[in-house]
């Protein structure tokens, strides 16, 4: 099997929800595990990216949202077992029971630091005494547990970690746009077969978003599509599939999104525009397959220099530039013309912030959705922004470097802003 096509295997992870409430579910879940007795407090601590994230986001199965409440039901309810989908199968019960310690002050959300390196420490103390559990650089990789300060399981498991996200993020910085388009025109169809999966897992969501009538966004982008799921129409279906799949988990629905570089709304926006403009068209599954390979590792590019966490919305810019490349491989488009999507792309939405996973997200999927398709259909015109121009660099490749760079270390100062911001409003 090709490295390239174990990345991605990897890296495709279903999620319930968004994955930051995802990831301190998990993480209080994990620390009841190791720990009885009664509750006397819980706290999780987070980098700036994980506390915005989590911020106001709809909670899997209810109507809740927030950081304290993700981690209070994890610490009732939670299943451990089942990582970034710990909150599915809750109760009622369940709800009442995480309301109750809530209301009485038990959970506390803190923030630790401004860093686009995922943070995440979820403390519990009991009348037994306290249980830690620490997650560094993926959402649901536990670095660190100890009970009573004593450190369970074997030492160095974060530097080894650590080292292993950068061997990887080193690898596919190291790659060309070249490289990536000979992978995704020479792999064999069937070995990124299990790419299908995110399509199924995705229109779930979507399907999910379309019985329930919290998700207002979605019924309004279906009326105009003509009422119609799938209309003639490229440019509206797939801004309907794309941001009701994205609503329906922002406001919490109980159907995981297949996550792309630790994020549903990156995933979903790298692969339903393709799967839209491949049902109007009526193309066969390999260009499907071929087209999300490219989009997803595209996505992956950006984002292994902007970092996984930051103050960009990598949903638009690493989802959408991904996913505008894979509709100009489906136009037909070759290397010339995928370089300059990428151009396009990045001189319309970078420097759109991420602030948290919300109904925002909706609104800054439409933009991208509608900026994919005309950054794709100039670039197959031959028009593109030329690389003199803006951040635009020399190559594709370099493009891509200044999109991360733009978020991070750019917007650290715009991520302190979004928190500063976040914190005034929770203290009103």
């Amino acid at each position: 099997m090709h490295r390239l096509t174990e990345l991605i295997r990897e890296d495709m992870v279903p999620a319930l929800g968004v994955t930051e409430p995802g990831a301190i579910a998990f993480a209080a879940a994990k620390a009841r595990t190791l720990i009885g007795g009664e509750l006397r407090r819980l706290t999780v601590s987070m980098n700036s990216g994980l506390y915005k994230n989590a911020y106001s986001c709809g909670i899997p199965g209810t109507e809740e949202v927030g950081a304290v409440f993700a981690a209070a039901l994890g610490y009732v309810a939670g299943d451990a077992e089942k990582e970034l989908e710990a909150l599915s199968g809750i109760t009622e019960k369940d709800l009442e029971a995480a309301r109750e310690i809530v209301k009485n002050g038990l959970v506390t959300a803190k923030l630790t630091e401004i860093s686009s390196r995922i943070f995440l420490l979820a403390k519990l103390e009991t009348d037994q005494g306290t249980a830690e559990v620490e997650i560094r650089d993926r959402h649901t990789h536990i670095v660190r547990m100890a009970v009573n300060g004593q450190r369970i399981g074997a030492g160095g498991e974060e530097e080894a970690h650590h080292a292993g996200e950068e061997k990887e993020a080193e690898l596919i910085q190291r790659l060309t746009l070249s490289e990536i388009l000979r992978y995704v025109n020479t792999v064999p169809a069937e070995e990124i077969g299990f790419i299908r999966e995110a399509f199924r897992v995705n229109m779930a969501l979507f399907e999910e978003g379309m019985r329930n009538s919290r998700t207002v966004f979605l019924h309004h982008l279906l009326k105009q599509n003509g009422g119609a799921v799938i209309s003639g129409d490229e440019r509206r279906t797939a801004s309907l599939l794309c941001n009701g799949a994205i609503e329906a988990r922002v406001i919490g629905l109980n159907r995981p999104a297949m996550s792309i570089t630790g994020s549903g709304a990156h995933g979903i926006m790298a692969t339903m525009p393709l799967y839209a403009a491949w049902k109007i068209r009526g193309l066969p599954e390999e260009k499907l397959l071929r087209s999300a390979a490219l989009s997803y590792l595209i996505c992956m590019y950006i984002k292994a220099w902007s970092g996984r966490l930051s103050a960009l919305c990598g949903c638009a810019l690493a989802g959408g530039t991904g996913a505008t490349c894979g509709l100009c491989l489906l136009g037909g488009g070759n290397e010339a013309a995928i370089g300059r999507v990428i151009g396009n792309m990045a001189c319309s939405l970078t420097g759109m912030i991420c602030d948290g996973g919300n109904q925002g997200c909706v609104m800054k999927g439409i933009a991208a959705c509608d900026a994919a398709f005309a950054a794709a259909e100039l670039a197959l015109d031959n028009v593109c922004v030329d690389s003199v121009h803006g951040i635009n660099g020399r190559t594709p490749e370099e493009t891509m470097r200044n999109i991360g760079r733009i978020a991070s270390p750019g917007m650290t100062e715009t991520e302190r802003t979004i928190v500063e911001i976040q914190a005034e409003k929770a203290l009103c």
